[in-house]
């Protein structure tokens, strides 16, 4: 009959700092499990200039009778981000002052970052297009419609050259 009452001591512990035990469960747990994400890695970002004329390349080379496709993207201005100000104006004594910050957001863990209010786009100067089928009018014409398209440059910021 030794086990039965080790069993009830047992089970009279556990009853007594089941409350103690539930806590020092849970503390272990959310040690191990910090916060039930897995941490991933961040792609390289990618430069909107070069990706957009990848993107010009890949796409003026499907047009009939384009050929092999090069493209220049120049840039007057980079992508440029505006981030959220927080501005706090008082006048006291006859003099006015003003306090300007900008608004942080809390991330994941401890890092914050601004608030991100607009994203301007890069600005583009001029487009140079160097393609095997430059010498048919027809295939200029769609090549600088496709690059007035994706990049909103008027049509004589746009040379589309014979490649050699």
């Amino acid at each position: 009959m030794d086990w039965v009452t080790s069993k009830r001591t047992a089970l009279d512990f556990l009853k007594k700092y089941r409350l103690v035990i539930i806590v020092l469960l849970t503390g272990i747990l959310l040690l191990v499990f910090p916060n039930g994400e897995e941490k991933k890695e961040e792609p390289m970002p990618v430069s909107t200039e070069t990706s957009l004329q990848e993107s010009l390349e890949e796409i003026l080379s499907q047009i009939s009778g384009a050929g092999r496709v090069s493209v220049l993207l120049t840039q007057a201005a980079g992508k440029e981000t505006v981030y959220q100000i927080d501005e706090n104006a008082s006048a006291e004594n006859g003099g006015s002052s003003s306090h300007r910050q900008t608004v942080l957001v809390s991330g994941t863990g401890r890092e914050e970052t601004g608030l991100v209010r607009q994203v301007r786009e890069p600005t583009y100067l001029g487009a140079v297009v160097v393609c095997q089928g430059a010498d048919n009018a027809a295939v200029r014409l769609a090549v600088v419609e496709a690059v007035r398209s994706a990049t909103g440059l008027t049509t004589d910021r746009i040379s589309v050259l014979k490649m050699k």
